[in-house]
């Protein structure tokens, strides 16, 4: 996996952040105001790569998987996690590491804002 550069700042994208998704919430709310914004914008199911490998998921770089939901809160205090079927498993995996495609848009809006806050290396 090669080095991601860390985006310029995007004023568009940290404001609908800041105003959907934490609005003012105390970092360690931030992490459910997240999974709501997710929730309420993503259409599951829908079909994505994987943009990167990661240590905590067995996914490949390239491999397509079918993303069926978020995974359930109490899976989310750290990190935006999905569910998906994987060699007839059900898993869950980071979302950063996936891309939506042909998804619609509202779910490419969501799953990117979460990417750039990920790739800002902000936290909660």
């Amino acid at each position: 996996m090669g080095v991601r550069k860390k985006p310029s700042r995007d004023p568009v994208r940290e404001e609908r952040i800041h105003n959907e998704a934490i609005v003012d919430a105390r970092p360690e709310e931030q992490a459910m105001g997240w999974y709501y914004y997710l929730e309420n914008k993503i259409r599951f199911p829908f079909r994505a790569r994987c943009i990167a490998s990661k240590i905590t998921s067995p996914l490949r770089e390239g491999e397509m998987v079918e993303v069926r939901r978020l995974a359930p809160e109490d899976s989310c205090a750290r990190d935006m996690l999905v569910l998906i079927r994987w060699q007839g498993r059900r898993l869950a995996v980071p979302l950063a590491q996936l891309m939506p495609v042909a998804a619609e848009e509202l779910t490419e809006e969501a799953v990117s804002d979460w990417h750039y806050w990920v790739s800002r290396s902000y936290s909660f």
